[in-house]
């Protein structure tokens, strides 16, 4: 029997309910118990955050006001812990306590261990990125031991090349990762672009089509979204879910519009 693929249910889904499935999905990242601008991955050139959004940058009161909007989960990058220069445990913490937001945290996580620290500070979900782990087996331990609802898979590309610290078989295709860590379990991954993120550039619509077109797994895209006619294209080649910064943060599309496109935010 020919299988099937995530992009064949999603259009048929789309065609029995009648309505549009992306979620979309509001990002924070942390530094040093603030939340920063993001641009192109040049982490040691962020800056606080300046929003309309929330007039401070407090990871706390930026959360509140996500969830003062709809918005039912949140996705945290703590880019201490993913650069090995502390964390911010304690406000992932009480930002799941106080807005009780779902939180999907990376947390540059590489072992068990860590994955487990960080679900015990109330992270719904680990991310585990392609950028900081050391090898690709760590995965399918990971979806062992913590269960395939609680772990995802960020893809990390800068400018489309594949970040990783491992090899697949000499391979640093990044499509390649996608069907490897499928195998292992994996039901959503992350395709994070970080050269485009903070840019609105666009995205790469070609590497994304293919993507869910030959994957089963639900396919989440960060980086690059300019404006809702973005979503409105993901939507339509089949994207799950799509992570988005700046774009909310200067008010190029709201709350109001994703909801008016029939996307969820809970």
């Amino acid at each position: 029997m020919k299988q099937r693929s995530y992009a064949f249910y999603r259009e048929n889904n789309h065609k029995r309910l009648g309505a549009k499935r992306l979620k979309v999905i509001p990002v924070i990242d942390v530094l040093n118990g603030v939340v920063v601008h993001a641009v192109k991955g040049e982490r040691k050139h962020y800056r606080p955050l300046k929003s309309i959004v929330s007039v401070a940058p407090d990871p706390l009161k930026v959360a509140k006001a996500f969830r003062g909007m709809g918005f039912g989960e949140l996705y945290l990058a703590d880019l201490n812990a993913i650069m090995g220069i502390g964390n911010n445990f304690d406000i992932i913490r009480r930002i799941a306590r106080e807005t009780k937001l779902q939180l999907m945290v990376d947390a540059g996580v590489a072992d068990i261990e860590k994955a487990k620290i960080v679900l015990h500070h109330s992270a719904s979900s680990v991310i585990i990125g392609t950028e900081t782990m050391t090898r690709i087996s760590f995965v399918e331990e990971a979806v062992r031991s913590l269960g395939t609802e609680r772990v995802m898979v960020s893809i990390d590309l800068r400018a489309g090349q594949l970040l990783s610290k491992f090899s697949l078989n000499e391979s640093t295709d990044a499509l390649a990762a996608l069907h490897e860590v499928q195998k292992m379990g994996i039901k959503r991954v992350i395709v994070l672009d970080l050269a485009r993120v903070g840019s609105q550039e666009g995205v790469d619509v070609v590497f994304l089509r293919e993507a869910v077109e030959s994957l089963c797994v639900g396919v989440f895209v960060g980086g690059g979204i300019r404006s809702v006619d973005d979503l409105l294209e993901l939507d339509d080649i089949g994207v799950a879910g799509v992570l988005l910064a700046t774009a909310l943060h200067s008010g190029k599309i709201t709350a109001e519009q994703i909801v008016a496109q029939g996307f969820t935010i809970r």
